[in-house]
């Protein structure tokens, strides 16, 4: 059969895209701080590739807001302005109610069940008082809520806008609100899924990101 265009054999993930990843986590989690300025020389060998897919994995993540190009002098991790962070818990509110939206009709039970076993992670990191366990396991509740609404456009927003999050959350561990109110809170979006009130969801959602953003932002801050 003649190969059409777009229509040829899969492949394996290229390299470009597990860099990209690799990369995403580096600044999720600060490895890559805030304005840091990308080595691509140090960055080729660390991970033991050309500086071909290197560039390719550093453009996406410049594609995806992440990265900023600075011209004559290179790429730069961003730092996220309180403007910024407006926007993104605007954003991941529209979507996570979107998602709600989808769940509910479908299987608002199924996505409770799987909503409970990260709760339970989360349980048990409020116990032992682990606080990177704590927010890592509350953007993953987030991120299999959306998974759950089966959406792949959603779900790839909701991906750049959660590596965003865990951005302004390592500022937000320092002011942490105590771990059992997190887990009461994520439990209630447990329940309102099992209950399928989409209203109660929604002012949970909304309730979520408005408490985010007056932790993150002091009163009257922009730009």
């Amino acid at each position: 059969m003649d190969e059409l265009p777009g229509l040829g054999p899969l492949n394996a993930e290229s390299t470009a895209s597990i860099i990209a990843r690799r990369l995403r986590t580096a600044i999720m989690y600060g490895s890559l701080p805030p304005g840091g300025q990308l080595n691509e020389v140090e960055l080729a060998a660390r991970f033991g590739v050309s500086r071909g897919p290197l560039r390719e994995a550093m453009q996406r993540l410049v594609q995806e807001g992440l990265l900023r190009s600075v011209r004559n002098r290179g790429l730069f991790v961003v730092t996220l302005t309180p403007d910024d962070v407006r926007d993104i818990y605007i954003a991941r509110r529209a979507v996570e109610r979107a998602a709600v939206s989808l769940i509910l009709p479908r299987d608002g039970a199924g996505a409770a069940g799987r909503l409970g076993e990260v709760h339970r992670q989360m349980r048990e990191a409020a116990a032992r008082a682990d606080y990177p366990a704590l927010s890592d396991a509350d953007l993953r509740f987030h991120e299999v809520l959306v998974a759950a609404s089966k959406s792949p456009r959603l779900m790839r927003m909701h991906g750049t806008l959660l590596v965003e999050s865990r951005m302004c959350m390592t500022a937000l561990q320092s002011t942490y609100r105590l771990p059992d109110e997190v887990v009461t809170e994520h439990g209630a979006l447990v329940d309102g899924l099992l209950e399928a009130d989409e209203e109660r969801l929604f002012r949970l959602i909304d309730a979520h990101m408005q408490d985010a953003l007056l932790r993150l932002i002091p009163a009257g801050a922009s730009g």
